[in-house]
C-alpha cells in the first residue's frame, strides 16, 4: 500500500479505531502508553515536532 492509500484509509477511519491502530502500532513497538516525561503536558506543536525529528534518524525508530 503507497502513502497515499494510507493516508486515505486513515483519514477514513473513525477516531475510535485510529485510537486502537495508534495503540496496537505502540504495543508491537513495545512503547507504553503514558511512556512520556512525568508531569510533562505536550502540545500538538511539540508533537509534531518530535515525529518530524524521529523520522529524519530511522535508527530512532529501530527495536533495540
Amino acid at each position: 500500500m503507497n502513502k497515499e492509500e494510507r493516508i486515505k484509509r486513515f483519514k477514513s477511519m473513525s477516531s475510535m479505531q485510529r485510537k486502537e491502530l495508534i495503540l496496537k502500532k505502540m504495543k508491537e513497538r513495545e512503547i507504553e502508553l503514558g511512556s512520556g516525561i512525568p508531569n510533562k503536558e505536550y502540545d500538538s506543536k511539540e508533537i509534531y515536532e518530535l515525529i518530524h525529528i524521529a523520522n529524519c534518524f530511522p535508527e530512532l525508530r529501530e527495536k533495540k
